[in-house]
């Protein structure tokens, strides 16, 4: 049986850490052969003492913290890799809770060989006990709000280009490297690009589930996703080829309002055209949130959704178009 490493970067997680962590000793792979190796970003909440009140409430999973210096995940990634000492990584999220079979889905997917890096379904739960908070749970695995994104909603395994989180052997890292800590966000699929450029596969399996507990409230999901905008660029920068047709449709959208804001200074008839794209667009946002609230008997999505997925995409594209600027700019002043 394989030595099982499951590695979690986190900061600040007090209220979300030992959910995780009930979760890991929670599973069926046994905990005699499995290590956590928690990288912490120098917390200044109480996540460390909780960390520390759990490995005294359940000594017989080993659990080990390491410091993570630079504070950002790819790093703290790395420092946990570079700590841990299984056959098998694991790699999952402070916000996360894993199925109780999570662990050994993954070992068994690697057992039989189907990927290089073998992941799987995330369930998307909200992050506190508000209407505005499952309204964004709802719209993290809603198709407007993601796309195409297979590991949100599949529901049969398949060879994918990126998986969340991951679970890989070692020998993996010594062929395509660690994880790229330039990248602060979009470090997992800038390291499945490699992982298949160098032949391997990345397998989508969703006999492996966990739940991961998004962000509760809308300035916390608008700084999320002006992040994810703002690093796809620069991990775009170094594989171009990469762009999916949906992350290029929220930038393009901005730059659209944008563009007919400016010109409609000099042009007003293209006032006109900025409001029929408006309405159009928050047409069909409003429309979905009646659809979904009527499908799930939930009446606050239809204002919900309305209000979320919108600030995912505006939020999204303009973060991606200001890491554009900031490039050309830092260019032109070297």
């Amino acid at each position: 049986m394989p030595k099982i490493s499951v590695i979690v970067p986190c900061y600040n997680e007090q209220s979300t850490i030992c959910l995780l962590l009930e979760a890991l000793h929670e599973q069926t792979f046994p905990r005699a052969e499995m290590e956590v190796v928690v990288a912490d970003g120098m917390s200044s909440d109480g996540t460390r003492n909780a960390i520390a009140a759990f490995q005294k409430d359940f000594p017989d999973l080993s659990i080990r913290v390491v410091d993570n210096t630079l504070r950002n995940i790819p790093s703290g990634v790395n420092r946990a890799i570079e700590a841990s000492r299984g056959e098998i990584i694991v790699r999952l999220d402070a916000h996360s809770k894993p199925y109780p079979d999570y662990v050994a889905n993954c070992v068994k997917a690697h057992e039989e060989d189907r990927g290089d890096n073998v992941g799987g379904v995330w369930e998307i739960h909200p992050g506190a006990d508000t209407w505005i908070a499952k309204s964004i749970a709802v719209a993290a695995s809603h198709p407007l709000g993601v796309g195409d994104a297979m590991y949100r909603h599949a529901t049969r395994a398949a060879e994918v280009d990126t998986v969340p989180f991951g679970s890989f052997r070692r020998e993996l890292i010594d062929r395509v490297g660690l994880f790229n800590e330039s990248l602060h966000t979009n470090e997992d699929y800038e390291f499945n690009v490699r992982v298949r450029r160098a032949g391997g596969r990345i397998w989508l399996d969703p006999s492996i589930r966990s739940i991961y507990f998004a962000r509760a409230t809308l300035l916390e999901l608008a700084r999320q996703y002006w992040r994810y905008g703002y690093w796809k660029w620069r991990m775009l920068r170094r594989y171009p080829d990469t762009l999916r047709w949906r992350q290029a449709l929220p930038p393009l959208f901005v730059l659209s309002l944008i563009s007919l804001l400016l010109v409609s200074i000099f042009l007003p008839v293209l006032a006109f055209v900025l409001a029929g794209e408006l309405f159009i667009y928050f047409s069909i946002m409003v429309i979905a949130g009646l659809y979904t609230a009527f499908r799930q008997q939930k009446p606050y999505l239809a204002l919900g959704l309305a209000l979320v997925i919108p600030v995912m995409h505006i939020t999204w594209g303009c973060g991606f178009l200001w890491s554009i600027l900031t490039t050309l700019s830092s260019k032109n002043n070297g």
